[in-house]
């Protein structure tokens, strides 16, 4: 597994296992396991994505110890208080049957960071948190929190895929000591059609899922594919494999057109909760 370390001396993985929308028929508990069953060691959830549970009654049923698989969850914007969130990440530790968890978020910016960021640092330093980060925060959401922080942020999950890649931004985050990782970096599966990566591709007889991935992890971006499918799981842990060459990666830059998929930040459209 390709690690990083975080600003606060803990192992990182690059490559970690999202969750996003699997509930239903598409059972978190299941997909975990055959996460845990390739190889993953990083787990990421979110209250938002209502699975927290099921991710629990997985990490539950599997032999591999706790302290060897790390679990990020993230609070949402209603989360906007100091006692809401130590409410909420106590909630969080009870689904997912931990005392305590190795990462938390704030899932997006709202105006209350300050309340949310206070009690998460306490929870951090009591050592009920191993790290704490953001998602979504902009250059000026750091800058703004560099004001009145204890702990810097650790993390901060950010959109980032071939064709909105944050170069300044990125830059930025590492000069901050805070580790970039980003979510949907497949696009959703779109940025699999595209004919620069696709060739790459077969140049290393690979997968166009396994290009993005490995290009991102060279670098230095941390990752979360997230696949309901252990075929797909696979694949995309084979991205730990593929090397590119400096004149690939200079190539699959200019891919980049600045362009935003998802939603800004700064107009998420969840209320300034």
């Amino acid at each position: 597994m390709k690690k990083t370390t975080l600003s606060n001396g803990i192992s990182y993985d690059m490559l970690g296992f999202g969750t996003y929308k699997i509930t239903g028929e598409f059972d978190a508990k299941s997909a975990v396991l055959s996460a845990l069953k390739v190889g993953y060691r990083r787990i990421d959830t979110a209250v938002f994505y209502e699975n927290e549970d099921r991710i629990g009654l997985a990490l539950k049923e599997t032999d591999i110890p706790r302290e060897q698989i790390f679990i990020t969850t993230k609070l949402w914007t209603d989360v906007n208080t100091y006692q809401k969130t130590i409410d909420r990440i106590q909630k969080s530790m009870e689904l997912l049957g931990v005392d305590y968890i190795d990462m938390v978020l704030i899932h997006w910016p709202h105006k209350d960071v300050k309340e949310t960021w206070r009690a998460m640092e306490d929870l951090y330093l009591q050592g009920k948190l191993r790290a704490i980060g953001v998602s979504n925060f902009k250059e000026h959401h750091i800058e703004e929190m560099k004001s009145y922080v204890r702990v810097k942020p650790h993390v901060n999950q950010v959109e980032l895929h071939p064709e909105f890649r944050q170069f300044e931004f990125v830059e930025y985050l590492k000069k901050e000591n805070i580790q970039v990782e980003a979510w949907s970096p497949l696009m959703r599966g779109e940025a699999l059609t595209l004919p620069l990566i696709q060739e790459i591709a077969q140049k290393h007889n690979a997968t166009p899922s396994q290009i993005i991935l490995a290009w991102d992890m060279m670098e230095g971006i941390a990752v979360i594919p997230k696949s309901t499918k252990e075929s797909r799981m696979q694949e995309n842990f084979d991205s730990l494999k593929v090397e590119l060459t400096n004149d690939e990666v200079i190539a699959l830059r200019k891919l980049n057109n600045g362009v935003r998929r998802y939603r800004d930040p700064d107009n998420h459209g969840f209320g300034n909760q």
